[in-house]
């Protein structure tokens, strides 16, 4: 997996990654401890509020970023949107209202959803074999993991040596490392053409790609099921583990772990096996992983006992080999539904659309868990998965080609060479790797 390494532009890029995602890590204990600071007893409504103006901002920003992506300059528009995440950091200490933080964090979040889609839809272009491509979305994938773990455990010791404002400093080091990183390569550029239509039609262009092709309409209910069941992990581990189970806080860490490791293996085994097999069966497992994992947490909610927190470790674990099944493969998908001109649109839509899926999983996990226990919320949230999974199932065909035949009706600009591409069948009719574009304005009815 880390011959992809040997390329330094991607080398370069995964290392801004990783750096930014520390730093990140260390932005979130900071914020949790700034909100205690400011607003005591209140800190976890602030925190809440924060979490909300970061997912409208995910899910609102992202689609207006990705429909003038690639019109800039890759290179420029990352580093200024690392700049702007370091000014944020920077002032962040400073802050001594609420109302301050709500402002920041928008701020910050919205150059975070600008920042992530394009920084994704670069890749592709910088690792055009499959091969190398897959083992960078494990990489990626690892990365993520890592600094779920890493984090955390990076700020504890921080805070032996220093007061929580100086994690903003860290954060505001990791910001500006990312961005001298993609500083030092050059990035490949996607062609950009002309686009018909105004702001409203070119913001919503990745959605329409998205929502037109099949198999990323089984990308979005898969989004959807990993949304169900990481959300129960993500909101409901402290209150399980220090409310239910009565243990110390401590364990917390230990018990999002088993997720993070089970999530780890599967990023590190998953190239090899995607190599011999197609995304659909990996990625619809994934999910059945997940939906069986929240099922046996219902067993495990009703436990009781010395058993029932390892037993939650083992349920967490297999919830982590489930979401990496399906969650990994997701940028394999968007690769082969654009061309390079329209990836950054069909990305940010991706980021978009998922982020608005768990909008809809973390209040629903944490008001079930609050009203009517974790038994029942670990039904819900597996109920949610199934249905993710079954829409995955219809939606996506077993016969995912990527050449279609297809046939053109009209007389649209630059048709006549188009029907040059590809293996020319019979009148306007012909077939080649087939995505939605101006030419393509709907799926082949047989698929």
């Amino acid at each position: 997996m880390l011959d992809v390494l040997a390329n330094r532009t991607y080398r370069h890029l995964f290392l801004a990654q990783v750096i930014a995602l520390v730093g990140t890590g260390l932005a979130t204990v900071a914020l949790g401890l700034l909100a205690y600071d400011i607003a005591g007893a209140n800190a976890g409504s602030v925190l809440g509020t924060a979490l909300a103006i970061k997912m409208v901002a995910y899910v609102g920003v992202a689609p207006v970023v990705g429909a003038f992506a690639n019109r800039l300059p890759r290179r420029a528009f990352l580093v200024a949107m690392d700049l702007i995440r370091a000014a944020v950091a920077v002032s962040l200490p400073f802050v001594n209202e609420i109302w301050q933080v709500y402002i920041l964090i928008f701020v910050l979040q919205s150059a975070s959803a600008a920042f992530t889609p394009t920084f994704q839809a670069t890749i592709p272009d910088v690792l055009p074999e499959e091969k190398d491509y897959t083992r960078a979305l494990s990489l990626s994938r690892l990365a993520y993991d890592m600094e779920n773990l890493v984090s955390p455990m990076l700020a504890a010791a921080l805070l032996t040596v220093m007061s929580f404002h100086g994690l903003f400093a860290g954060t505001v080091v990791g910001f500006l490392f990312s961005a001298a990183l993609v500083m030092s390569v050059r990035l490949p550029q996607s062609q950009a053409v002309s686009r018909a239509g105004g702001i409203y039609a070119k913001t919503f262009r990745g959605m329409s790609i998205y929502l037109r092709t099949p198999r990323l309409r089984g990308l979005l209910a898969l989004n959807l099921a990993a949304a169900a069941a990481s959300s129960m992990v993500i909101v409901n581990t402290v209150v399980y583990v220090q409310s239910k189970l009565a243990r110390p806080s401590t364990d917390v860490p230990i018990t999002l772990a088993a997720f993070g490791f089970g999530s780890m293996l599967v990023a590190l085994l998953l190239p090899r096996l995607l190599e011999k097999r197609p995304d659909r069966p990996a990625m619809l497992i994934g999910a059945s992983i997940m939906a069986l994992g929240l099922l046996a947490g219902v067993g495990v909610a009703n436990l009781g006992g010395t058993f029932e927190w390892p037993a939650l470790l083992l349920t967490w674990f297999g919830l982590g080999i489930g979401y990496s099944m399906t969650q990994t493969p997701g940028g394999r998908l968007l690769k082969r539904s654009a061309a390079s001109a329209d990836r950054p649109a069909l990305f940010a839509a991706q980021f978009s659309l998922s982020h608005a899926c768990w909008l809809i999983t973390y209040p629903l996990a944490g008001q079930l868990g609050a009203r009517f226990g974790m038994a029942v919320t670990f039904g819900a949230m597996a109920a949610l998965t199934l249905l993710g999974l079954a829409i995955a199932w219809r939606a996506w065909p077993v016969a995912d080609e990527d050449e279609l035949a297809h046939e053109h009706r009209g007389d649209e600009p630059g048709l006549a060479d188009h029907l040059k591409e590809g293996h020319s069948l019979d009148g306007q009719r012909h077939r080649h790797n087939f995505n939605i574009d101006e030419l393509h304005d709907r799926w082949p009815r047989s698929h």
